[in-house]
């Protein structure tokens, strides 16, 4: 007599699909639970011959105490390993860097990029260098810095959170990783950042420390911020790194970036429009009206690119600490040399080394 738990043939196949189903989604859970790994392009590393740039965590020249410190972030992923930056990103850092001679200007990437072995740090004879990225070299206030994803938010309310590989789930990755660096990198070191599609028109020595610029009356925008590394701007800092902590959202474009620096003052200030939001309403904290920063709305980010707007685009700005060109709308519109565009009018005077050696297109 046969046993009776031994089934017929016909359902042993189905049992050992479910079987393996089942195998297959704990895998797939427990993979999860360690973590979402680091894509591979934020890993790439240089061939042997080409020179790695500084960990910003082990560097000689680390930002300084004092708060005079400017940050840039390149979070796209790099395919060859190389320092890659467009004529736009250079005249944001040259122009930084003209402006403020006495800062420290970091130019952190998310990847362990480097310059090619037959190029020098210098504009020697031979260099195979982009010539924007040789225009760079010749200021000495700016620093080239890696970011290494694995260690950095160590130590920062950030430490699980960024291990546990959240960020890298996002639906505008590139762009939530350059969310997440800015307000780390301030609270860890303390200073200024700036986004790449800027030009900065006036020094910052003679703003008084802590602040940002309101967008709109609805908006405080993240891409012009300051931190002092102690005292109130650490506080703000830390209470920015932890309303990202509390909520990140991975589908919201701008829920990170703007969105965090918002709901945080309107806390801090007790206001529910930027309008309110007064240094004495804010304690020691400024947000500049939109002619600071933001004096041309996304909206007319065409303004910049069409000769009939020159003069009144140049009026717009005239106020302007730091003139903020929209690049997630504008990068397609290209600028000719030699035009008489707002854009390359103000690249001419602000990032003259940068403009004059990048071809016929800006």
């Amino acid at each position: 007599m046969k046993s009776s738990w031994i089934l017929p043939k016909r359902y042993k196949g189905k049992i050992c699909a479910f079987l393996l189903l089942c195998l297959m989604l704990y895998i797939f859970v427990y993979q999860l639970s360690r973590g979402q790994p680091i894509p591979s392009c934020f890993q790439l590393m240089p061939d042997d011959g080409q020179e790695l740039l500084d960990d910003v965590q082990q560097a000689t020249v680390q930002p300084s105490t004092d708060g005079r410190n400017i940050f840039f972030h390149e979070t796209s992923c790099s395919t060859d390993g190389l320092v890659r930056l467009t004529a736009r990103q250079a005249c944001a850092i040259e122009s930084a860097a003209r402006a403020n001679p006495d800062w420290n200007i970091f130019v952190l990437f998310a990847a362990p990029v480097g310059f090619e072995s037959n190029s020098s740090i210098s504009t020697s004879t031979g260099s195979t260098l982009p010539r924007i990225i040789e225009s760079l070299l010749e200021y000495r206030n700016v620093h080239w810095r890696f970011v290494n994803l694995t260690t950095y938010a160590i130590g920062t309310p950030l430490e699980e959170w960024m291990q546990s590989g959240e960020i890298y789930r996002s639906h505008f990755m590139n762009s939530h990783l350059s969310d997440v660096m800015r307000y780390l990198t301030l609270f860890k070191y303390g200073g200024t950042y700036l986004d790449l599609d800027v030009i900065v028109k006036k020094p910052f020595g003679a703003l008084e420390p802590n602040y940002a610029g309101a967008e709109s009356v609805r908006w405080v925008a993240a891409g012009v911020m300051n931190f002092e590394p102690t005292g109130h701007g650490h506080e703000l800092a830390e209470m920015c790194v932890r309303d990202l902590l509390a909520n990140f959202n991975g589908k919201d474009w701008g829920n990170n970036g703007p969105g965090v620096i918002t709901r945080v003052l309107k806390k801090y200030c007790d206001a529910r429009t930027t309008v309110h939001m007064t240094r004495e309403r804010c304690r020691h904290f400024t947000v500049y009206p939109p002619k600071a920063f933001y004096a041309i709305n996304f909206d007319d980010f065409k303004h910049f690119f069409e000769e009939s707007y020159l003069e009144p685009a140049l009026a717009a700005l005239n106020q302007s600490i730091v003139v903020h060109v929209w690049n997630k709308f504008s990068k397609s519109h290209p600028v000719i040399v030699g035009s008489r565009v707002a854009y390359g009018v103000l690249a001419d005077q602000y990032c003259p080394k940068v403009y004059r050696s990048c071809g016929t297109v800006f």
